[in-house]
């Protein structure tokens, strides 16, 4: 959920008048190119992993840098299979040592960072240095949190940067016992307790992927800007409020498109590539477009590819796309345009901040607002039904998501009740209750829908809301430094696991990591402390259910809804099968440039027969 401005809608407006394809005017690229044409509906924060946390920095930092290890492709039950390691770790028997071999003759792109201007080795120290660097109190990673008091030595490592005036200052060769590179090829990562997750959620993200330190010597702050990984595709262009273009990084060692997925990926085209040689594309060009319409239009005529996970078919022209039986609509078939449908791991929510001093200590006033909201009315009115009410915050699919959990009453829409509980939230508060403020990650037209639609609720029960519409890094740097007192959010699953969904509400991840809520609870931090160690069980789901209750018991945050994901594409854009748990995918996806091409026409076509 990100938004847009006036400024935004024009450029959407002139990106499509383009030709089909999305090559900038007076590009030099050659004919035979293939370009993939992605869009973004925000622009991104960061081209620096170690620090990026919103869905957009990630989806392109991920074509730049690379993991350890990465979701296959194809299989499901997703798969952990190595990247830049050279298998999976050997764990030892306490569980509390991970030997990792890294790939021999992986190399740095080009880069004038490097003394030669050529990129270097990967050696098994740069993993090191990027974790270390995340544990940099002058850094200010959105990313250590996960990372607290979970490897040996490192939280001493991150106390000692805190004698420091500047990130630069700091010596990165100061040793940590739980962080040591064996050799040039050899990872060693010491555990202070069991961390089962490690793989699926640190070792697969990008805000782990190695970073040469030379890169971030010569560019300091501008990092952010100059990325320099191991990935198949570099940087070439970043406008952040209009475009960003990657062009196929040559030096890359090479991989080869998946030859083994699900039984249905043969018969729905994703096996038609098995065993050739990746990336396909030789550039892609996100255009950061705010608007919904813009989009729309862009996509019918060409310009972009797809409507994906990330995005999805904009409330205002579903009903053109998609019939009431949730098929694609003959209009778009006779386009050449597909649909997929699929239950997205995600949740959305209006949050508390419990550091208010209105909302933090009024749990009546909290409640008295979530019986207020009408969840159904809002999935109606914003996703044409695509989503299902929240009624906590574990989303459907994930081991540990709770089917009865709808039978407390969380989600309960009953005005009623909603005034009387405001009646108890008078009394704490020693009067009315004051105007509230909720700030939206958006400045468009549907932030302004949401904003007013929050607005009518409140009102219903006698509340009055104000509303601050912000760009999506403002929004950020607000609700890190705890300067929201409402605030609309939401996260997708990054693995399988509802650990990261849990640890959004223990002490120790109070923004800027994901507590953003600044929910505090030693009970459940306990709890939490207990679970983070156990291996997958039947009793550890229990426990993941309790966490959950024990949160919402508190009543953080609104929970709105999960997402229902419906995503659109072109026929010519091939190996489009979602992936829910990895970003960096444009490397497995291709076009068929020929049918791109032959698309005016059939448009031409299409409007000589009035459709």
């Amino acid at each position: 959920m990100n938004g847009i401005n006036g400024t935004k809608w024009i450029l959407g407006l002139a990106a499509a008048m383009l030709a089909v394809g999305c090559a900038k005017k007076g590009d030099s690229a050659s004919k035979d190119e293939m370009i993939l044409c992605p869009y973004l509906p925000s622009r991104i924060q960061t081209l620096d992993p170690g620090n990026a946390r919103d869905m957009y920095s990630m989806e392109v930092a991920a074509h730049i840098y690379e993991a350890l290890y990465v979701y296959h492709y194809l299989k499901r039950p997703y798969e952990i299979i190595p990247l830049l390691a050279e298998d999976l770790p050997d764990i030892s028997p306490d569980g509390l040592t991970y030997t990792i071999r890294i790939k021999k003759d992986v190399h740095f792109q080009d880069d004038a960072c490097f003394l030669d201007g050529k990129g270097r080795e990967l050696k098994a120290s740069d993993f090191v240095y990027a974790l270390k660097r995340i544990a940099n109190v002058k850094y200010a990673s959105q990313n250590w949190a996960p990372f607290d008091g979970k490897i040996v030595g490192l939280d001493d490592f991150r106390e000692y940067t805190k004698g420091f005036k500047k990130q630069w200052d700091v010596d990165y060769s100061r040793p940590v016992e739980g962080l040591q590179a064996i050799d040039d090829y050899t990872l060693q990562i010491k555990l202070t307790r069991p961390w089962p997750q490690i793989v699926e959620i640190v070792l697969t993200d990008t805000s782990t992927t190695p970073i040469p330190h030379e890169a971030v010597d010569f560019y300091r702050e501008d990092i952010i800007r100059h990325p320099v990984g191991t990935g198949p595709f570099k940087l070439k262009t970043l406008q952040p409020s209009c475009f960003v273009e990657l062009v196929r990084n040559k030096n890359w060692r090479g991989e080869s498109y998946p030859s083994e997925g699900e039984p249905s990926d043969k018969e729905n085209g994703f096996l038609d590539d098995a065993g050739k040689p990746i990336p396909f594309a030789d550039r892609i060009i996100w255009r950061v477009i705010e608007e919904d319409q813009p989009a729309w239009l862009l996509l019918m005529r060409g310009n972009i590819d797809a409507m994906d996970e990330l995005r999805g078919i904009p409330k205002d022209n579903f009903d053109k796309a998609v019939t009431v039986e949730r098929t694609l609509t003959q209009s778009l078939i006779e386009r050449g345009l597909k649909l997929q449908i699929y239950n997205d791991p995600s949740i959305y929510w209006v949050g508390f901040n419990l550091k208010d001093p209105v909302l933090g200590k009024n749990l009546p006033l909290r409640k008295a607002i979530c019986r207020a909201i009408d969840r159904n009315r809002f999935i109606d009115l914003f996703t044409n039904g695509r989503a299902m009410p929240a009624h906590g915050f574990v989303p459907p699919g994930l081991d540990s998501y709770d089917p009865d959990i709808v039978q407390s009453g969380y989600s309960k829409y009953d005005l009623a009740e909603a005034k009387q509980l405001l009646k108890q939230a008078e009394q704490i508060q020693g009067g009315a209750i004051p105007k509230l403020n909720l700030a939206m990650p958006g400045t468009d037209t549907l932030y302004r829908q949401y904003g007013q639609f929050f607005q009518r609720q409140f009102e219903q029960v006698g509340l009055e809301l104000g509303i601050d519409y912000m760009d999506w890094p403002t929004y950020m740097e607000r609700a890190n430094k705890g300067q929201c007192q409402m605030f609309m959010n939401g996260i997708v699953a990054g693995c399988p696991d509802a650990i990261d969904f849990l640890e959004m509400f223990t002490t120790k991840s109070f923004a800027p990591g994901a507590n953003k809520f600044f929910y505090s609870n030693p009970a459940y931090d306990a709890l939490y402390d207990k679970v983070r160690v156990m291996q997958s069980s039947p009793e550890r789901v229990e426990i993941y259910r309790t966490l959950e209750h024990m949160a919402m018991d508190d009543y953080p945050a609104v929970f709105i809804l999960h997402r229902v994901a419906y995503t659109l594409g072109h026929d010519w854009y091939k190996n489009f099968k979602p992936q829910l748990y990895s970003h960096g995918l444009c490397k497995y996806r291709r076009v068929d440039v020929k049918q791109r091409e032959e698309y005016p026409a059939l448009l031409k076509k299409l409007e000589r027969e009035g459709k």
